[in-house]
């Protein structure tokens, strides 16, 4: 049985020492899109400097018990960049008072076009954010009205120029395929423009219908339809184009410029420890993990109160583990070592056979076909 309790590094899954990685939820947006399943909520003027002190309180309580030294730190949402720029200013100021950023390699802020400003850009690249991720989700103007987004295809052009023009050298893009009524001529078209805006990264997500969503209703009354032919020839163009116009697929979803793999998802795709802060978010640590509450206004309540925000612990077993690890690392392009699917050699075996899995220098990896199929092919290995 291989020990996935070890030392740090790309066939482990979590590491002793500092903690390395922090992400921050910040849930607020100006609209809420029909197909997003993440905590969110329209923000309220009264309440956001009162969650921004939340998030700096959350920060200070769990750096007075773990050991904080940071190489990734990840603002998502939601949309970050919905806050005001004093907010703005004053949750990053906070945490370079707080946190020994020494060792930084990399400061990630979600962004949306319609929230970006040339204020806030500069103000982000002058407090240390390396590295921005655009939502842009299509290029399609009728399209992005139809997932209920806030830009144009024009603006979310500009607002990338804009991102570039205040000196961001590290930016992505977000896209989605699998839209209800999308073509393949559409998405082409999506990614010819994403390419030519040269960006170092980008994501692309087939459209999923999560529960509690506008979508998911929609779907289940059988106005919109799935078609998983149709999603895989989505997936082919994907790869096809972006390998193509030089970007490396290192994960199922994330194509980059060689050296702009995003440090923070490498580190989540190899089971590393990580501290969530804000409502919804969920922190790892060895065997523990837990999440905060799913409400800003509860959360603030509790954190300003002096007391944690978490619901609880969860203990993972070795075995739960060890299967995450093993789904998180099949996504990505370096797959998991042998000896992580070890217990399992009529398994593998028939995925090789099929033309879904295949070893490459003591590795198990994803063929293309498998990527396609790689929540089946994890489920497996459970």
């Amino acid at each position: 049985m291989v020990d996935f309790m070890g030392t740090s590094g790309d066939d482990n899954c979590t590491g002793d020492g500092p903690l390395r990685h922090i992400y921050v939820h910040i849930p607020f947006c100006a609209r809420i899109c029909p197909y997003c399943a993440f905590y969110k909520e329209r923000a309220d003027p009264a309440q956001t400097g009162r969650f921004c002190k939340a998030i700096l309180a959350e920060l200070a309580q769990h750096e007075r018990q773990l050991p904080l030294r940071p190489t990734t730190i990840f603002f998502g949402g939601g949309t970050p960049t919905a806050l005001t720029s004093l907010q703005i200013a004053a949750l990053l100021e906070g945490f370079h008072a707080t946190l020994d950023l020494s060792e930084l390699a990399e400061w990630t802020f979600e962004a949306n076009p319609g929230s970006v400003s040339d204020r806030k850009a500069r103000l982000l690249r002058e407090q240390g954010v390396s590295r921005i991720s655009l939502g842009v989700q299509s290029f399609d103007d009728a399209l992005l009205e139809l997932l209920g987004r806030e830009h144009s295809a024009a603006q979310a052009e500009d607002s990338f120029t804009l991102l570039r023009r205040c000196g961001f050298e590290n930016l992505n893009i977000d896209l989605m395929f699998g839209l209800p009524g999308q073509t393949l001529a559409q998405w082409q078209q999506t990614l010819r423009r994403a390419i030519a805006l040269e960006p170092e990264h980008i994501s692309t997500y087939c459209l999923t219908y999560e529960e509690d969503t506008e979508f998911f209703l929609r779907h289940a009354r059988g106005e919109f339809h799935t078609d998983s032919e149709e999603e895989a020839a989505f997936f082919e163009m994907t790869g096809e184009c972006l390998t193509n116009a030089g970007f490396l697929q290192y994960e199922i979803s994330n194509f980059a410029r060689p050296g702009f793999e995003s440090v923070h998802n490498r580190a989540y795709w190899r089971g590393e420890d990580y501290l969530g802060l804000g409502p919804s978010a969920v922190s790892t640590l060895g065997l523990r993990r837990w999440q905060n509450v799913c409400d800003y206004r509860a959360y603030a309540e509790r954190i300003l109160a002096g007391s944690g925000a978490s619901l609880g612990d969860e203990i993972l077993t070795p075995e739960m583990k060890r299967a995450e690890a093993i789904a998180l690392g099949l996504r990505t392009r370096l797959g998991v070592p042998v000896a992580w699917v070890e217990d399992w050699p009529n398994e593998v075996a028939e995925f090789v056979n099929l033309g879904l899995l295949q070893c490459e220098e003591r590795r198990v990896v994803l063929t293309r076909s498998g990527r396609l199929l790689a929540d089946s092919v994890a489920e497996a290995f459970v």
